[in-house]
C-alpha cells in the first residue's frame, strides 16, 4: 500500500469528507487479511528463538510483547506504520512477518483477546486476521461511543467514549474464551455486532459494522 495514499487521508478531517476521500478509503481499504490457507506460511523463515530478540530489534520493537507491541503499532500515525514488516493479529499470537520472509509469533495474553473494530458509515472491506500495519479504516480520528457486554452474563466489559486511531480503527482488549455484545454509536447512528473470543481461527477484525 502506498505511504503516498495513507497520508492522503488526513486532507478530509471531519469538515471535508468529500468524493475526493471516499475514492481514496476505497483504494486504501483492501489492505488487510483473510482467513489463512493452508499454504500460508509457504516461502517464510521462522526466526529461532535464539534470535527473536535481534529480529524484534530490527523491527523497532524490541523488548516489547504482544500486546505492547500492538499498542506502539497502534499509536503511530498512518504515515509512520513500517512498510518493511507486517504485523496480524491472531487469536493467539501477534504474527511479525519481515519483507525478506522471516517471520515470528509473540504469544497473546492467555486471558484476554484483541479485537480490531472498524465502524464505518459508507465504505469498508472483508477483513479476517486485524493487520496493525496496512489495514485501513473509513473513520479516523473520530469520537465513538463503544459498549461492550459479556452476552452470556450481561456484564459491561467497555463503556466509553473512544477516539479511532489514525487507521480508523478501534481497539479493545476483552476477556477470552466468551462471547461479546457489541455496539458502536457515531453521530446518531450505531452498529451492532456478537463475536466469540473462543479458539484460535476467529475473526480479530471487524469491519463489518455499518453505523445506520
Amino acid at each position: 500500500m502506498s505511504r503516498e495514499l495513507a497520508m492522503n487521508r488526513g486532507i478530509g478531517r471531519r469538515v471535508a469528507k468529500t468524493a475526493a476521500v471516499a475514492v481514496v478509503a476505497l483504494a486504501a481499504l483492501t489492505a488487510c487479511s483473510s482467513a489463512p490457507e493452508p499454504d500460508s506460511q509457504a516461502g517464510q523463515m521462522a526466526v529461532d528463538a535464539e534470535h527473536t530478540g535481534d529480529f524484534l530489534a530490527e523491527l523497532g520493537l524490541e523488548g516489547l510483547d504482544a500486546k505492547q507491541a500492538i499498542d506502539k503499532l497502534d499509536r503511530l500515525p498512518t504515515e509512520q506504520r513500517p512498510t518493511e514488516f507486517t504485523a496480524q493479529v491472531q487469536p493467539s499470537q501477534l504474527v511479525l512477518t519481515h519483507q525478506s520472509g522471516r517471520t515470528a509469533g509473540l504469544p497473546m495474553p492467555e486471558d484476554q483477546y484483541y479485537l480490531s473494530a472498524a465502524p464505518y458509515v459508507n465504505q469498508t472491506h472483508s477483513c479476517h486476521f486485524h493487520s496493525l500495519t496496512t489495514c485501513l479504516g473509513e473513520l479516523y480520528g473520530e469520537e465513538v461511543e463503544v459498549k461492550a457486554s459479556n452476552a452470556e452474563t450481561g456484564e459491561v466489559l467497555v463503556n466509553k467514549s473512544m477516539e479511532t486511531f489514525d487507521n480508523g480503527f478501534i481497539g479493545l482488549w476483552v476477556p477470552r474464551g466468551i462471547t461479546v455484545d457489541l455496539e458502536f454509536a457515531y453521530e446518531g447512528k450505531t452498529a451492532k455486532s456478537t463475536v466469540s473470543t473462543a479458539g484460535t481461527t476467529n475473526a480479530t477484525c471487524l469491519t463489518q459494522l455499518q453505523l445506520v
